[in-house]
Protein backbone atom coordinates (compact mmCIF):
# COMPACT_ATOMS: atom_id res chain seq x y z
CA UNK A 1 0.00 0.00 0.00
CA UNK A 2 3.14 2.27 0.23
CA UNK A 3 1.69 3.74 -3.37
CA UNK A 4 -1.10 5.19 -1.56
CA UNK A 5 -0.17 9.00 -0.22
CA UNK A 6 -1.64 10.85 2.90
CA UNK A 7 -1.56 14.38 4.04
CA UNK A 8 1.28 14.95 6.45
CA UNK A 9 0.48 13.78 10.35
CA UNK A 10 -0.89 10.91 11.61
CA UNK A 11 -3.37 8.31 11.53
CA UNK A 12 -5.26 8.05 14.88
CA UNK A 13 -6.39 4.59 15.47
CA UNK A 14 -8.95 3.53 17.88
CA UNK A 15 -8.67 -0.04 19.07
CA UNK A 16 -5.33 -0.32 18.11
CA UNK A 17 -4.92 -2.96 19.83
CA UNK A 18 -7.22 -5.09 18.76
CA UNK A 19 -7.06 -8.31 16.64
CA UNK A 20 -8.03 -6.24 14.08
CA UNK A 21 -6.91 -2.82 14.92
CA UNK A 22 -3.14 -3.66 15.74
CA UNK A 23 -2.81 -5.19 12.01
CA UNK A 24 -4.54 -1.21 10.37
CA UNK A 25 -2.13 0.42 12.90
CA UNK A 26 0.37 -1.68 11.71
CA UNK A 27 0.06 -1.37 8.11
CA UNK A 28 -0.64 2.46 8.28
CA UNK A 29 3.18 2.30 9.68
CA UNK A 30 4.00 0.08 6.55
CA UNK A 31 2.35 2.85 3.87
CA UNK A 32 4.38 5.68 5.63
CA UNK A 33 1.96 7.20 8.20
CA UNK A 34 3.23 7.81 11.22
CA UNK A 35 0.52 6.45 13.89
CA UNK A 36 -1.03 7.39 17.28
CA UNK A 37 -1.68 4.21 19.05
CA UNK A 38 -5.47 5.01 21.35
CA UNK A 39 -6.14 2.19 22.99
CA UNK A 40 -7.81 1.19 27.22
CA UNK A 41 -6.03 -1.74 28.37
CA UNK A 42 -3.42 -3.76 26.54
CA UNK A 43 -0.47 -1.84 27.28
CA UNK A 44 2.17 -4.53 26.48
CA UNK A 45 0.72 -4.91 23.04
CA UNK A 46 0.33 -1.10 22.63
CA UNK A 47 4.23 -1.17 23.36
CA UNK A 48 4.24 -3.70 20.45
CA UNK A 49 2.64 -2.13 17.86
CA UNK A 50 4.79 0.85 18.27
CA UNK A 51 7.65 -1.56 18.09
CA UNK A 52 6.24 -2.70 14.42
CA UNK A 53 5.41 0.72 13.49
CA UNK A 54 8.99 2.38 14.53
CA UNK A 55 10.52 -0.47 12.63
CA UNK A 56 8.65 0.58 9.83
CA UNK A 57 10.62 4.07 10.15
CA UNK A 58 7.52 5.94 11.14
CA UNK A 59 6.88 7.19 14.73
CA UNK A 60 4.39 5.72 17.30
CA UNK A 61 2.90 7.45 20.38
CA UNK A 62 0.67 5.17 22.62
CA UNK A 63 -2.30 6.83 24.47
CA UNK A 64 -4.49 4.95 27.31
CA UNK A 65 -8.16 5.97 27.68
CA UNK A 66 -11.52 4.62 27.86
CA UNK A 67 -13.37 6.12 24.80
CA UNK A 68 -16.54 5.99 27.74
CA UNK A 69 -14.44 8.97 29.91
CA UNK A 70 -15.45 12.02 27.82
CA UNK A 71 -12.18 13.64 29.90
CA UNK A 72 -9.58 10.91 29.29
CA UNK A 73 -10.87 10.73 25.70
CA UNK A 74 -9.87 14.45 25.49
CA UNK A 75 -7.15 14.13 27.02
CA UNK A 76 -5.93 11.29 25.13
CA UNK A 77 -6.58 13.38 21.83
CA UNK A 78 -4.77 16.36 22.78
CA UNK A 79 -2.09 14.58 23.78
CA UNK A 80 -1.79 12.70 20.41
CA UNK A 81 -2.43 16.20 18.16
CA UNK A 82 0.46 17.63 20.93
CA UNK A 83 3.14 15.43 20.01
CA UNK A 84 1.96 14.69 16.17
CA UNK A 85 1.06 18.34 15.14
CA UNK A 86 -1.80 17.46 12.99
CA UNK A 87 -3.61 14.24 12.98
CA UNK A 88 -4.98 13.68 9.17
CA UNK A 89 -7.03 10.64 9.66
CA UNK A 90 -9.25 8.81 12.19
CA UNK A 91 -9.82 5.25 12.14
CA UNK A 92 -12.59 3.98 14.74
CA UNK A 93 -12.42 0.13 15.70
CA UNK A 94 -12.73 0.63 19.44
CA UNK A 95 -15.43 -2.01 20.90
CA UNK A 96 -15.74 -4.25 23.34
CA UNK A 97 -15.70 -8.33 23.60
CA UNK A 98 -19.68 -8.69 21.83
CA UNK A 99 -21.79 -11.33 23.02
CA UNK A 100 -23.81 -13.18 20.76
CA UNK A 101 -27.42 -12.87 22.08
CA UNK A 102 -31.00 -13.02 20.57
CA UNK A 103 -32.34 -9.41 21.02
CA UNK A 104 -35.16 -10.67 23.57
CA UNK A 105 -32.57 -12.25 25.66
CA UNK A 106 -30.19 -9.26 25.73
CA UNK A 107 -30.21 -7.33 29.23
CA UNK A 108 -30.27 -3.24 28.82
CA UNK A 109 -26.74 -3.57 30.34
CA UNK A 110 -25.20 -5.51 27.86
CA UNK A 111 -27.10 -3.08 25.21
CA UNK A 112 -25.59 0.74 27.30
CA UNK A 113 -21.97 -0.97 27.37
CA UNK A 114 -21.71 -1.74 23.74
CA UNK A 115 -23.58 2.05 22.94
CA UNK A 116 -21.40 4.25 25.75
CA UNK A 117 -18.21 2.50 23.41
CA UNK A 118 -19.04 2.19 20.25
CA UNK A 119 -22.02 5.18 19.70
CA UNK A 120 -21.07 8.01 22.18
CA UNK A 121 -17.29 7.03 22.00
CA UNK A 122 -17.42 7.74 18.26
CA UNK A 123 -19.55 10.64 18.50
CA UNK A 124 -17.44 12.40 21.25
CA UNK A 125 -14.10 11.42 19.30
CA UNK A 126 -14.99 12.72 16.17
CA UNK A 127 -16.53 15.61 17.92
CA UNK A 128 -12.93 16.52 19.12
CA UNK A 129 -11.30 16.01 16.11
CA UNK A 130 -13.53 17.71 13.50
CA UNK A 131 -12.25 21.52 14.78
CA UNK A 132 -8.76 19.94 14.67
CA UNK A 133 -9.33 19.17 11.21
CA UNK A 134 -10.79 22.14 9.99
CA UNK A 135 -8.03 24.17 11.25
CA UNK A 136 -5.90 22.03 9.53
CA UNK A 137 -7.43 22.30 6.28
CA UNK A 138 -9.34 19.11 6.55
CA UNK A 139 -8.94 15.55 7.20
CA UNK A 140 -10.67 11.87 6.94
CA UNK A 141 -12.65 9.26 9.43
CA UNK A 142 -13.13 5.66 8.74
CA UNK A 143 -15.53 3.50 10.57
CA UNK A 144 -15.01 -0.04 10.91
CA UNK A 145 -18.59 -1.29 10.85
CA UNK A 146 -20.20 -4.05 10.08
CA UNK A 147 -21.56 -6.23 7.40
CA UNK A 148 -24.43 -7.15 9.39
CA UNK A 149 -25.60 -3.71 8.25
CA UNK A 150 -26.10 -5.27 4.96
CA UNK A 151 -27.59 -8.65 5.92
CA UNK A 152 -28.44 -8.81 9.88
CA UNK A 153 -27.14 -11.78 11.62
CA UNK A 154 -29.01 -13.54 14.17
CA UNK A 155 -27.51 -12.71 17.73
CA UNK A 156 -25.53 -9.72 16.90
CA UNK A 157 -27.20 -6.88 17.93
CA UNK A 158 -24.86 -5.62 20.19
CA UNK A 159 -22.51 -5.11 17.17
CA UNK A 160 -24.85 -4.13 14.77
CA UNK A 161 -27.30 -2.04 16.01
CA UNK A 162 -24.59 0.40 17.80
CA UNK A 163 -22.37 0.53 14.50
CA UNK A 164 -25.25 1.12 12.64
CA UNK A 165 -26.32 3.95 14.82
CA UNK A 166 -22.36 5.45 13.55
CA UNK A 167 -23.21 4.50 9.95
CA UNK A 168 -25.47 7.77 10.35
CA UNK A 169 -23.31 9.90 11.73
CA UNK A 170 -20.55 9.08 9.24
CA UNK A 171 -22.89 9.92 6.52
CA UNK A 172 -23.96 13.05 8.56
CA UNK A 173 -20.06 14.24 9.06
CA UNK A 174 -19.63 13.54 5.38
CA UNK A 175 -22.67 16.14 4.48
CA UNK A 176 -21.90 18.50 6.97
CA UNK A 177 -17.97 19.13 6.73
CA UNK A 178 -17.39 18.31 3.18
CA UNK A 179 -17.44 22.44 2.83
CA UNK A 180 -14.29 22.15 4.87
CA UNK A 181 -12.57 19.19 3.20
CA UNK A 182 -13.35 16.73 5.47
CA UNK A 183 -14.38 13.24 4.74
CA UNK A 184 -16.08 10.31 6.57
CA UNK A 185 -16.30 6.53 5.32
CA UNK A 186 -17.32 3.19 6.61
CA UNK A 187 -15.53 0.00 6.02
CA UNK A 188 -18.04 -3.02 6.83
CA UNK A 189 -16.05 -5.87 8.22
CA UNK A 190 -16.96 -9.54 7.61
CA UNK A 191 -15.98 -12.09 9.09
CA UNK A 192 -12.48 -11.85 9.50
CA UNK A 193 -10.07 -14.33 10.88
CA UNK A 194 -8.47 -12.07 13.86
CA UNK A 195 -10.05 -10.53 17.01
CA UNK A 196 -13.80 -11.31 17.87
CA UNK A 197 -14.07 -13.96 15.94
CA UNK A 198 -11.30 -16.10 16.98
CA UNK A 199 -12.23 -15.41 20.93
CA UNK A 200 -15.12 -16.49 20.35
CA UNK A 201 -14.79 -19.50 18.26
CA UNK A 202 -12.07 -20.32 21.22
CA UNK A 203 -15.18 -20.16 23.32
CA UNK A 204 -17.33 -22.48 21.52
CA UNK A 205 -19.47 -19.38 20.65
CA UNK A 206 -19.34 -20.07 16.70
CA UNK A 207 -19.95 -23.63 16.28
CA UNK A 208 -19.68 -26.07 12.94
CA UNK A 209 -23.18 -25.30 12.15
CA UNK A 210 -22.41 -21.87 12.39
CA UNK A 211 -19.60 -21.72 10.16
CA UNK A 212 -21.64 -24.17 7.22
CA UNK A 213 -24.72 -21.32 7.47
CA UNK A 214 -22.88 -18.11 7.48
CA UNK A 215 -20.53 -19.47 4.26
CA UNK A 216 -23.63 -20.17 2.82
CA UNK A 217 -23.75 -16.27 2.34
CA UNK A 218 -20.66 -16.02 1.39
CA UNK A 219 -19.51 -15.48 -2.00
CA UNK A 220 -15.85 -15.79 -1.73
CA UNK A 221 -15.55 -19.17 0.66
CA UNK A 222 -12.82 -18.34 2.96
CA UNK A 223 -12.90 -15.81 6.30
CA UNK A 224 -11.53 -12.42 5.50
CA UNK A 225 -7.77 -11.23 6.80
CA UNK A 226 -7.53 -8.47 8.94
CA UNK A 227 -4.79 -6.92 6.58
CA UNK A 228 -7.76 -6.65 4.03
CA UNK A 229 -9.76 -4.52 5.92
CA UNK A 230 -6.42 -2.40 6.89
CA UNK A 231 -6.01 -2.11 3.57
CA UNK A 232 -9.69 -0.53 2.99
CA UNK A 233 -9.21 1.81 5.62
CA UNK A 234 -6.15 2.74 3.55
CA UNK A 235 -7.28 4.09 0.43
CA UNK A 236 -10.14 5.62 1.95
CA UNK A 237 -7.86 8.10 4.03
CA UNK A 238 -5.25 8.49 0.98
CA UNK A 239 -5.08 11.16 -1.88
CA UNK A 240 -6.67 8.14 -4.35
CA UNK A 241 -10.28 8.40 -2.02
CA UNK A 242 -9.87 12.09 -2.61
CA UNK A 243 -13.49 12.26 -3.61
CA UNK A 244 -15.33 9.85 -2.09
CA UNK A 245 -17.23 10.68 1.61
CA UNK A 246 -20.41 9.35 2.63
CA UNK A 247 -19.67 5.37 1.32
CA UNK A 248 -19.19 2.08 2.26
CA UNK A 249 -17.12 -0.03 1.61
CA UNK A 250 -17.93 -4.09 2.20
CA UNK A 251 -15.01 -5.77 3.07
CA UNK A 252 -16.89 -9.07 3.69
CA UNK A 253 -16.39 -11.61 0.52
CA UNK A 254 -19.96 -11.00 -1.20
CA UNK A 255 -21.62 -11.81 2.05
CA UNK A 256 -25.47 -11.04 1.86
CA UNK A 257 -25.52 -10.76 -1.84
Amino acid sequence: MAELSHPKGAVMVFGATGGIGRIVAREYGKAGNDVAIMYRSKDDVSKDVAGEITASGRKATRHQCDVTDQEALKTAISDAIEQHGRIHSMVWGAGPLVEQVLIEESSFEQWKKAVDVEVHGFYHATKLLINHMRDHGGGSFVHLGSAGDVSFPPKDVLSVAPKAANESLVKGIAREEGVNNIRANSVLVGVIEAGMFLELTKQGVFTEEWVTEVQKNLALKRWGQPEEIANAAIFLTSDKAAYITGQQINVSGGYGL
